[in-house]
């Protein structure tokens, strides 16, 4: 049996809901949801329309009011939710929730920014030293694996509008992208571009210069399967049509049971 998954970083989830999210959610009944970016604690957003849906939530807000935060949206309960992972600030900002059903662990994640100065970019890179630690214990535990989120890294060349203007700026700079390469060694495969080798397709845009309209973006938001699982991926894209945030939302389609 087949679920159908999204990963989306709506900056902010309450502003997403003023320009229709829950009306695209009803249209497309997804398995389940992972929000990065929700800018907002459970209690100060109106969930009625998405509970009518059907769907259970589970948050992991930033203590910090209107920042970060992460969220899962599932038709099914999950077997447990965890929140916290024993590193900060990622903790206290709110950037990684955990859901486990049956056999496998869903991992929703919203990787730091560097882009606003050095002191971020070093937490930025603290946070993935951290991530792929922690990440490689939970494995020896929970060894099927599905890690979404806004990593806020272009991996390759195929994954951003201009890679020579931007080579110098956070978020392709090449160190990240040596974690990435090292992500995707260490067991890992990219869902979206293992079904589209050559493709080429964005999730995030500048709201600067007409970006989106003109295409120039970035792919920035993932969901990795541990590689046991890369056999169980039906179909990734982008579903661009979705104009709630300054990202779209990336689709996968997976051959699990929910």
């Amino acid at each position: 049996m087949a679920i159908t998954f999204v990963s989306y970083n709506v900056n902010g989830i309450r502003a997403a809901l003023r320009k229709g999210f829950a009306d695209w959610v009803s249209e497309n009944h997804f398995d389940l949801i992972c929000l990065q970016e929700t800018k907002a604690h459970k209690d100060q957003v109106n969930m009625q329309e998405l509970e009518d849906l059907g769907y259970h939530h589970y948050w992991h807000s930033a203590e910090k009011k209107g920042y970060s935060g992460v969220a899962i949206f599932s038709k099914k309960e999950p077997d447990q939710i965890q929140i916290k992972t024993g590193m900060q600030p990622a903790d206290s900002e709110g950037r990684i929730i955990r859901a486990d059903f049956g056999d496998w662990t869903v991992l929703n994640c919203y990787f730091p920014s560097g882009t606003s100065g050095d002191v971020r970019q070093e937490v930025k890179y603290q946070f993935l030293d951290d991530f792929l630690v922690w990440a490689e214990a939970l494995r020896k535990e929970r060894p099927n694996l599905l890690i979404c989120g806004d990593y806020n890294i272009a991996h390759t060349e195929n994954d951003i509008h201009d890679p020579v203007r931007n080579k110098k700026n956070s978020g392709f700079l090449p160190e990240e992208r040596a974690w990435m390469d090292k992500w995707f060694k260490t067991g890992y495969t990219d869902a979206y571009r293992h079904l589209n080798p050559e493709k080429t397709e964005y999730s995030w845009w500048s709201y600067r210069a007409n970006a989106r309209a003109n295409n120039k973006g970035w792919r920035i938001d993932y969901l990795s399967v541990t590689d046991n699982l890369a056999d169980k991926l039906v179909e990734s894209r982008h579903l661009n049509e979705a104009k709630h945030s300054d990202h779209c939302p990336v689709y996968v389609k997976l051959d699990l049971n929910l």
